[in-house]
């Protein structure tokens, strides 16, 4: 049986990236999606490429009324809605901490955590009466470790997961179990820095960032699409304010070979004696 057979579920930046990868398995795996974004082409190809189960709705999820209207659109099509995923996002500001101006700390928070916060607002009274539905958002290892990204994302994506834990405790007591995902690095526009980037451009950041990562590449789409699908079926039912991580390693800590001599080279040890023995 398909593990989302007749559930629908709403993924925001669902035309491209990990948005569109989830889509696509979602939709395989029985539900109905609707494809929010603000890339109204893309998103229009990919819903009508996917048939009548997945509908499209142009969205900027700084917007309320926007996120609303996305979550009518479901219901009043479907008549329920069972999965949230606040999937948009982008890089944020960037640079040193004195050039960042008041508008790119707005806008950076604008996206990465109201978005999110958003989402999970109007989710939570249909669910509610439901007595049941799954949220889930993209955060990212930069929550859980500074070092891996422009400094005001990795707030954001910290906060987002504070946010996932502290709301689980809240809807926990309807039916609803609240997560996130972390991704490491993973092969998209966003890892690019760039929204034109193509399948070519894709390849080379693999080859160029796959040193970094344990497994000895970093993540395609459909790693976390699959994370996301495991959150949101009835196989992690027993699993809420979670920060899922997925990212081939990277925030254990560097792959083996790139570690220091000392520690990698096989060597005899002194053994210990306490003094007087």
């Amino acid at each position: 049986m398909k593990r989302l057979a007749d559930r629908v579920a709403i993924i925001t930046g669902g035309a491209s990236g990990i948005g569109a990868a989830t889509v696509r398995l979602f939709a395989a795996e029985g539900a109905r999606v609707l494809v929010a974004d603000m890339q109204e082409d893309r998103g229009k190809r990919l819903a009508e490429g996917l048939g009548e189960a997945v509908d499209f709705r142009r969205v900027d999820v700084t917007r309320e009324e926007d996120v609303r209207g996305a979550v009518e659109q479901a219901v009043g099509r479907w008549g329920r809605l069972d999965v949230m995923f606040n999937n948009a996002g982008f890089g944020g500001a960037l640079g040193p901490i004195e050039g960042t101006s008041v508008e790119e700390f707005d806008l950076t928070f604008d996206v990465l955590l109201k978005g999110p916060f958003l989402g999970i607002k109007h989710a939570a009274p249909v669910m509610k009466r439901q007595r049941s539905g799954v949220i889930l958002s993209t955060a990212s290892v930069a929550g859980l470790q500074t070092g891996h990204s422009p400094h005001l994302y990795s707030v954001a994506k910290a906060a987002v997961i504070h946010l996932t834990r502290s709301v689980a405790l809240e809807l926990g007591e309807w039916g609803i179990r609240v997560n996130c995902i972390c991704p490491g690095i993973i092969a998209t526009p966003l890892a690019a820095g760039r929204t034109d980037v193509n399948e070519e451009q894709l390849r080379k950041l693999k080859g160029l960032l796959a040193h970094s990562q344990a497994l000895g590449r970093i993540g395609d789409p459909e790693d976390i699409a699959r994370a996301a699908l495991w959150l949101a079926s009835d196989d992690s039912s027993f699993v809420t304010g979670h920060a899922q991580v997925v990212d081939g390693g990277a925030f254990a800590g560097r792959p083996w070979s790139r570690q220091a001599d000392w520690i990698t080279t096989p060597r005899p040890i002194r053994m210990y004696r306490p003094a007087g023995r």
